[in-house]
């Protein structure tokens, strides 16, 4: 965690929460329980370029950043922990300090562990108590479709940006 006193770590984190919040305001709601949303990619580039750490604190400013800047409903500090439990889990899966390029197998990896444990289970679970939506169950199988869907376009749009993002970590890293 002591690069998070490197100013260059902070200057690209903030920027990737902003990213992130305006990425927020893109969504195609389908229900009050099923939106389909973009915010997973910037918290993908900080993963892969920070580590957990880093990528779990921009998951938890995205979140209560997006809040502040356009509430859409009651703020609710279980999706503030699934932005940081995302982060971990890009940061874990994508992050290689060595500067080693990503590979396809580690993105389809963090993307289908994210997707299981914070979009379908902790997210469902904050719906649940959120709304009383019906139970736990048909909140689970209302988002599964939609997760499932989302599966591949979040692979497919991580991949594109992992290249370009781990490029700039390199540039970043020689001229430091």
């Amino acid at each position: 965690m002591s690069e998070i006193k490197n100013l260059r770590t902070l200057t690209m984190a903030s920027f990737l929460v902003a990213i992130g919040i305006i990425a927020g305001f893109f969504k195609v709601p389908i229900s009050n329980v099923i939106e389909i949303r973009f915010s997973t990619v910037p918290l993908a580039a900080a993963g892969l370029l920070f580590g957990p750490a880093i990528a779990a604190v921009t998951g938890a400013l995205t979140d209560i950043g997006g809040y502040i800047v356009k509430p859409t409903g009651p703020f609710f500090p279980g999706f503030t922990i699934s932005g940081i439990v995302s982060g971990i889990i890009f940061g874990l899966f994508l992050h290689n300090r060595s500067g080693a390029a990503y590979s396809l197998k580690r993105i389809c990896a963090a993307v289908l562990v994210n997707t299981l444990i914070v979009n379908l289970l902790l997210n469902s679970f904050w719906l649940t108590l959120l709304y009383g939506s019906g139970g736990f169950v048909a909140v689970l199988s209302m988002r599964l479709i939609k997760e499932l869907v989302m599966i591949p376009v979040n692979i497919i749009i991580i991949a594109a940006i992992a290249g370009p993002v781990n490029s700039l970590a390199r540039k970043s890293a020689v001229s430091q």
